[in-house]
C-alpha cells in the first residue's frame, strides 16, 4: 500500500503599497487576531492591526528583500517597505513566527481573526462591533504540535 499523497500547499501572495516588496506565504496560518495595542495602531495608522501568525520558515520574500526596512531587529522587529513604508510583517516569538499584516495579502487566506487583543488600550474613538472575544491584554497563541 502506498502512502497517500499530501495535498499541495496553497501559496498566498502579498505586497507593500508601492509593490517594491513582495512575498509568498503558505496558507497555513496557526492563529489570527486583531491587535489594538498602541504600537500596532501607530505602525498601521489604524484602530487595530489584523494579523495572522505562521512559522517564519513558511514566509519567503520574492521581490525587494534589499528594500526591507527593519524597525527593531531581524529576529524581533517589524518589516516595512523602505520605499513606501508599508508594514508587511513582524517577527515574534524568539524569531520563530511571523505576524503577517492581513491587509498586505493579495490573496484571501483561509483563516479569519478569532479575537481582539489589547482591548484594554484600544483607541477610545473606536467601537468594536463584532461578536469576537475581547481580551484586555494578550491571549496565548496555540501550543506548537
Amino acid at each position: 500500500m502506498t502512502a497517500p499523497e499530501e495535498a499541495p500547499r496553497r501559496q498566498l501572495t502579498g505586497q507593500c503599497l508601492c509593490g517594491a516588496v513582495r512575498y509568498a506565504v503558505a496558507d497555513e496560518f496557526v492563529y489570527a487576531l486583531n491587535c489594538h495595542c498602541a504600537n500596532c495602531r501607530r505602525a498601521t495608522g489604524s484602530a487595530f492591526k489584523p494579523f495572522a501568525g505562521i512559522e517564519r520558515r513558511k514566509l519567503a520574500i520574492t521581490q525587494g528583500e534589499d528594500r526591507l526596512l527593519v524597525f527593531g531587529e531581524r529576529d524581533a522587529g517589524d518589516m516595512h517597505c523602505g520605499h513606501c513604508g508599508s508594514l508587511l510583517y513582524s517577527i515574534v516569538r524568539e524569531g520563530m513566527y511571523a505576524h503577517i499584516t492581513l491587509g498586505t495579502l493579495v490573496d484571501a487566506p483561509a483563516i479569519r481573526p478569532s479575537a481582539h487583543i489589547f482591548v484594554g488600550s484600544k483607541a477610545p474613538w473606536f467601537t468594536i462591533t463584532d461578536a469576537l472575544p475581547q481580551y484586555d491584554e494578550h491571549v496565548a497563541p496555540p501550543a506548537e504540535d
